[in-house]
């Protein structure tokens, strides 16, 4: 049960399905049949099927659903557990479905295709009730956010590798692997992206040197595609080449060329790149970012998320609010245009520049700085010069926002949204904030990555000492 919740390390480059450097006890790669049947019981955290062996031991098997009997074969063996794989499935889950991606089982990017995609979302609630259950947290309702079940990414980057026969591959790593797969579709991909994955694949077996591009990223906008190279260093016939591929497909190619610190060149005028948040009650609001900015793979689910958080929080021309971590300003400008006075607050001094553009751009007024947003010292003295703030917005990495929700102990603001990617360090940092005396008003989990493990999560707290003085 230790690995439940946590992500599985890469496995090794040869292509065997061990794992190495986790804990838990030595690993053991091995190619064993059990003989003797399992019945999943549930879904672990990563979307495994959970199972006991008649020694009581816990087994780890991809792609099995919860209620389904299968015949396993065990590729790791550790101490407390076992990984497996379906060797035979001898009765099926009615949410079994047929993965809609050719690639699946073999890609390591959609590791849920073959549930049902309202089982998918139901599971997702259920691990952020279990990982708040183990902080003594209990939750009840759960909302849920949802796009499109297709076609929803408009990000992605494709690894390139040269085989020893000097054939170039253009795809996705394969699970657990840094091995390759060939990727010739991609529904999870919006369309003007999935249309350049042949011709990509052309262009680089004509290239006369395809080993000096290391990967290729797409990014995609209501109006412009973009397609950016790594590039290793430059050469002149291929960067040729390059260019009539980005005229014929009309799509703006930029560089990243260097080993150590690339640096992008842009072939042509750089691409203006623009995302458009169009709320209820707003004129549409048009935020600047380059590529190297975070951006939300899922513009359909970012754009409810915005609006949920406009409607917890109600701004409105007097309030006071703090955005931490604001990337480009997604949450404070849609809260100024509402009137509230916001103040954002980022650790990347250009990504400060950028909202300031940005709030220019759209004619509004947001403050910000530069902070260090996980030092405690830090982030006391900001919450200390911003007393008395009405409401105060989150969306931090991975690693969460911990001294954040520490500090707010000695610092409370009456409410606090919280948008997360990991569920783990949200109940880590939710369990501070419920010590120190805030109460969960809402939960919503937003289905960001369809078909995948991964979500995103957003709560709304309300601090009880500031209610009970009002």
């Amino acid at each position: 049960m230790a690995m439940l919740g946590k992500r599985r390390p890469p496995r090794p480059a040869s292509g065997h399905s061990g794992l190495a450097g986790t804990p838990g006890g030595k690993a053991r790669n091995t190619a064993t049949d059990d003989t003797s049947p399992l019945v999943i019981e549930r879904l672990a955290h990563d979307g495994r099927g959970v199972a006991h062996a008649a020694s009581g031991k816990t087994v780890f098997v991809d792609q099995a659903l919860p209620g389904e009997r299968v015949e396993v074969a065990i590729h790791l063996t550790r101490k407390r557990f076992d990984e497996a794989h379906i060797k035979s499935l001898l009765t099926t889950s009615e949410q079994r479905v047929a993965p809609p991606c050719p690639h699946f089982g073999h890609c390591g990017g959609c590791d849920l295709q073959h549930l049902a995609v309202d089982a998918q979302r139901d599971h997702k609630r259920e691990v952020v009730r279990d990982l708040f259950a183990r902080q003594g947290i209990v939750l009840t309702d759960i909302g849920t956010i949802q796009g499109s079940d297709q076609g929803y990414r408009r990000r992605a980057r494709l690894g390139v590798k040269v085989d020893s026969q000097g054939k170039p591959h253009l795809g996705f790593r394969a699970a657990h692997s840094h091995r390759l797969v060939d990727i010739e579709r991609c529904p999870v991909l919006v369309e003007s992206l999935q249309r350049l994955l042949i011709p990509l694949r052309e262009l680089l077996a004509s290239l006369a040197a395809p080993r000096l591009v290391g990967h290729i990223e797409l990014l995609a906008t209501a109006t412009t595609q973009v397609v950016l190279v790594r590039q290793l260093k430059e050469h002149p016939g291929d960067a040729a080449r390059w260019q009539a591929f980005a005229q014929h497909q009309r799509v703006a190619l930029g560089t990243w060329l260097g080993r150590e610190t690339p640096t992008l060149h842009w072939h042509g005028a750089p691409p203006e790149l623009e995302e458009t948040l169009a709320l209820e009650g707003q004129p549409p609001l048009t935020l600047s970012f380059s590529p190297g900015d975070f951006l939300q793979v899922n513009a359909q689910v970012n754009q409810q998320m915005v609006a949920k958080v406009i409607e917890w929080l109600a701004p409105k021309p007097g309030q006071r609010l703090l955005d931490l971590f604001a990337g480009i300003g997604n949450f404070s400008l849609p809260m100024a245009a509402a009137g509230a006075d916001v103040h954002a607050v980022e650790g990347n001094p250009t990504m400060v520049g950028r909202i300031a553009t940005n709030a220019r751009r759209n004619q509004l007024m947001v403050s910000g700085q530069q902070g260090d947003l996980s030092d405690p010292a830090s982030v006391n003295a900001l919450l200390t010069e911003h007393h008395g703030s009405d409401a105060l917005v989150l969306d931090p990495p991975r690693s969460g926002a911990e001294a954040i929700c520490q500090a707010l102990a000695h610092h409370p603001v009456a409410k606090v949204v919280y948008i997360s990617c990991d569920p783990a360090t949200l109940a880590r940092d939710a369990a501070h904030l419920v010590h120190a005396g805030y109460r969960v008003k809402q939960v919503v989990v937003a289905d960001m990555f369809l078909h995948t493990a991964h979500l995103e999560t957003m709560m709304l707290f309300e601090s009880e000492a500031i209610t009970l003085k009002g």
